[in-house]
């Protein structure tokens, strides 16, 4: 017999009183690992249940999993095991007095984790157009009786059928977001390559970038924005001349000055959309090659007038410079690159910026090596 405190059912106006609690956090969340823990924490709730999970189906159809699943980690297991696969494939709801006495129940996840399932229930969850996407899943009923009843059976499809609808908008928006964080990353590495650089500079510069903003004490949301943003650093350079780009000796002080032109450019073709992302990153292109004493380009500015997101990219941006090939010169030894660094604070970079790099070095050399790639001569 599985070791529970005992509670009682909830009445009518505890049950209304806890959907009222639950439906504008769900329906304000975006976050789907956020938006299960909540769904889980209701189902849990509304039917007096020891733990609540909601398994999801891969696209592909052969595998439940479930990042939320109360007292465990992840779990994936086959779509056709289980009482949780039976209510996918079935579409109808099961209710179990003791799980233990049907040969349905997979026992395996029990011994992985030391738990004791007893009175179990699941109810499928559905999408808009009655697709069958996952099932959610009570186990041990908290009250004296022990078993699931017909109103918790009622209450669960209730909270499976909001959890549906909800599950489906957010899982759209993610994918949303992740489509869109993939186009800005092509979008960076378009400009790279047409400077015969590779790809991987965009995203070795957004790590350092991330490991920068961590150490600044940043919040999560603002490292996420900086980590988006600074692929799109150089996204000017689209409109510089081919001769100039990718000319692999100095270039003339003309020439220079044509190549500054491309953070201008940058802001231009950034600042177009309103969205915050490309806000952000407008003001990266057009900022991150000022320089702490004033010296920098295309405006001059110093100190702290320079916004922090473009003083982040620059220290960033110079470091992988120098540590990585270019088409104009071989890596710099880190020690040469940290001596630099070291000569530079407080005239190129922030140097306190600048000083979290040296003081944290091998962290931004380890993500130097695991996004390490080659210069390849040769035309593009």
């Amino acid at each position: 017999m599985v070791d529970l405190q005992m509670k009682r059912d909830l009445t009518t106006q505890e049950v209304l009183d806890l959907l009222f609690s639950y439906t504008p956090k769900i329906a304000g969340e975006k976050d789907i690992d956020r938006l299960l823990i909540l769904m889980a924490n209701l189902g849990r709730e509304l039917v007096v249940a020891d733990r609540c999970t909601l398994w999801l189906l891969s696209n592909d159809g052969q595998t439940l999993w479930t990042r939320v699943a109360h007292g465990v980690p992840e779990i994936r297991m086959p779509a056709d095991k289980g009482f949780a696969g039976e209510a996918v494939r079935t579409g109808e709801p099961i209710i179990i007095k003791d799980a233990y006495e049907d040969s349905r129940f997979n026992r395996e996840i029990d011994l992985e984790t030391g738990y004791r399932t007893q009175a179990m229930m699941v109810m499928p969850i559905r999408t808009n157009d009655g697709r069958v996407m996952g099932a959610f899943q009570a186990i041990n009923k908290m009250t004296p009786d022990g078993g699931f009843t017909q109103k918790d059976l009622e209450h669960l499809n209730l909270t499976a059928t909001y959890s549906g609808k909800t599950l489906e908008s957010a899982m759209l928006y993610e994918e949303v977001e992740v489509t869109q964080r993939d186009a800005i990353y092509m979008l960076g590495e378009l400009a790279e390559s047409r400077s015969r650089e590779t790809g991987n500079h965009v995203k070795r510069v957004a790590e350092y970038c991330a490991l920068l903003g961590k150490y600044l004490g940043l919040s999560v949301a603002d490292i996420d924005l900086l980590k988006l943003a600074s692929p799109m650093h150089d996204a000017g350079k689209v409109a510089t001349p081919d001769a100039i780009l990718k000319k692999p000796g100095r270039l003339t002080e003309e020439e220079m000055e044509t190549m500054k032109l491309h953070t201008e450019e940058g802001r231009m073709v950034l600042s177009r959309s309103v969205k915050r992302i490309f806000q952000t990153a407008a003001e990266i292109a057009i900022t991150h090659h000022e320089k702490w004493n004033g010296k920098g380009y295309p405006k001059g500015l110093a100190g702290e007038d320079i916004p922090l997101f473009g003083r982040i990219v620059a220290v960033a941006d110079v470091f992988d410079a120098l540590s990585n090939d270019r088409c104009y010169k071989k890596a710099w030894p880190i020690e040469k690159v940290a001596q630099l660094f070291q000569e530079e604070l407080g005239l190129h970079f922030d140097p306190k910026i600048g000083q979290i790099l040296l003081d944290h070095l091998p962290e931004f050399v380890q993500i130097n090596f695991i996004f390490r790639d080659t210069f390849v001569e040769g035309p593009h």
